[in-house]
């Protein structure tokens, strides 16, 4: 069953970051449009693969999406679709839409 990380690390690229990094990080598309915040990111426990991005304060755009929810509403974006993570997590809008 897939869980939270709080504080786990995780390898972007070459370059290593902590979950906690991304926590608030705004989401945008490689366009530039905005898609909202990074609210956790949920992980497979037995392999550490990366599943999901939790999306809060989602704009309209992402919301009219049907995209996968948790059970309070909360949207989930493949993590598969991150292509980079700097000031922004950055999606690649085609691979989630």
């Amino acid at each position: 069953m897939p869980d939270k990380m709080p504080g786990v690390e995780m390898k972007m690229g070459d370059e290593k970051k902590f979950s906690k990094q991304l926590i608030g990080k705004t989401v945008i598309s490689k366009s530039g449009k905005r898609f909202g915040e990074v609210g956790d990111i949920i992980f497979e426990s037995k392999t550490g693969e990366l599943i999901h991005v939790v999306l809060v304060n989602p704009t309209s755009y992402i919301e009219k999406l049907e995209l996968e929810k948790t059970k309070d509403g909360s949207i989930l974006v493949p993590f598969s679709a991150v292509i980079a993570v700097g000031d922004f997590v950055v999606l690649a809008e085609e691979d989630i839409i």
